[in-house]
Formats: C-alpha cells, structure tokens, sequence
C-alpha cells in the first residue's frame, strides 16, 4: 500500500515543479520572428539604407553638408545571451556611395565618404526601446574645393540608435561627429542620420529578417 501511494504522488509533483518551471527567455537577436530562434554567434548581419532614404552628415540644425544615397554596413555577432541582455557585434564593414555636398564654404563635390578605424565594437540592448550602441566611431570625408581637395576626419565615442522590429530597422538620428584632423576649412561638427533595413542574416539560407527581443 506504502509503495502504491508513492507511485501516486511522483507523477503529481513532477508535473507540479514542469507547471511552475521558468520559460526559457529568448535571444535577444532571433531571425524570422520576436521569439524565433536564436542567431548564432559569428552570424553576418548585413543591410542598406532604408528604401527611399538618404545617409546624411549635416551642420547642426541645417540640412548643409554631405547627403548619400547609398549605404550599407556588415555585422558579426559575438555575442547573442538571452534577452535582456546585450548583444555584442563588431561593425566590420560599412560604405557610402553616391554623395553630394551643399553649403559648405569653399566645397564644390564629394570625392568619397569612409569609415575608418573598423572594426567597431557594437551593443545592441534587450531590454527597454532596444538601443544600439557604436563605440569610437570614425568617418572621413573626402572633399572637392576649388583649389583641390580636402580630408575631415570626424570622431564620436558613442554613437546611439534603435532597432525598430517593425521594418527590422537600425535608425540613428543627429548623433554628433566632432572634428578630429583636417583642414582649416572643414566643419567643426557635423550631425549623423541614417535608416537601415531590412537586417538580414547573411550567413542563413534565404537570409532571414532579425529582430530584437
């Protein structure tokens, strides 16, 4: 009777302790989907600008300086825990093509826009309004002037964003690029803004979209 009474009670509290286990949180970057599976470590993530839009670094609070039409950057992952931590990624590549200038003293065209410095370290959050976080950014611009051209290397420590899971979006608006080296003539300061997506994973089959948890 002892051993039939504990072979009753087994299989209640085993189902019992399954009940009130913890879900198993998810990735904060997964592909396909919120929730879906997890995007490996050493995964490529890659995207150009959004449809329709421009990469911009322009004066604060004018629409003077570069604008390109085209953009696009490459991502590793290295680290992807659960969500809501942070995601780590290295931005090992990212161009800029077909860029013209307006009001800026003295220059005349755009020879060429490049990020330098790379790889850059990369944080993308889990938790709040999924913040991305570029460390110790570099652009230099390539100026043409009348008498020649001109190199205006620009820094920020950080340079902050979001990914937005509604069009799997890396969007960066007026982050402030300073000075670093060039010419008398360069703008001291110049403000970041650019729309990125889709995020795809490029090292998956039909590179599915990312999204962030």
């Amino acid at each position: 009777a002892l051993g039939t009474l504990v072979l009753g009670v087994l299989p209640l509290t085993a189902a019992s302790a399954a009940t009130h286990s913890p879900a198993r949180r998810p990735a904060v970057l997964t592909i396909g989907k919120t929730g879906g599976t997890a995007v490996k470590v050493g995964a490529i993530l890659k995207a150009s600008l959004k449809r329709g839009t421009t990469a911009g670094f322009t004066s604060p609070g004018t629409t003077n300086g570069v604008t390109c039409k085209q953009s696009s950057f490459t991502d590793k992952v290295v680290r992807n825990p659960s969500s809501p931590g942070f995601a780590i990624e290295k931005l090992t590549g990212q161009s800029f093509a077909k860029c013209t200038s307006k009001g800026i003293g003295g220059v005349v065209g755009v020879k060429a826009v490049a990020v330098v410095g790379l790889p850059y370290r990369t944080s993308v959050s889990g938790a709040g309004k999924h913040q991305i976080v570029l460390f110790k950014a570099r652009t230099k611009l390539t100026l043409k002037t009348v008498i020649g051209t001109i190199d205006c290397t620009y820094g920020a420590a950080r340079v902050k964003g979001l990914f937005v899971n509604r069009g799997n979006l890396n969007v960066f608006k007026d982050q402030v690029f300073s000075l670093v080296s060039g010419s008398a003539a360069c703008p001291k300061k110049g403000n970041f803004s650019a729309t990125f997506g889709p995020v795809k994973d490029f090292s998956v089959r039909n590179h599915p979209r990312v999204f962030v948890n």
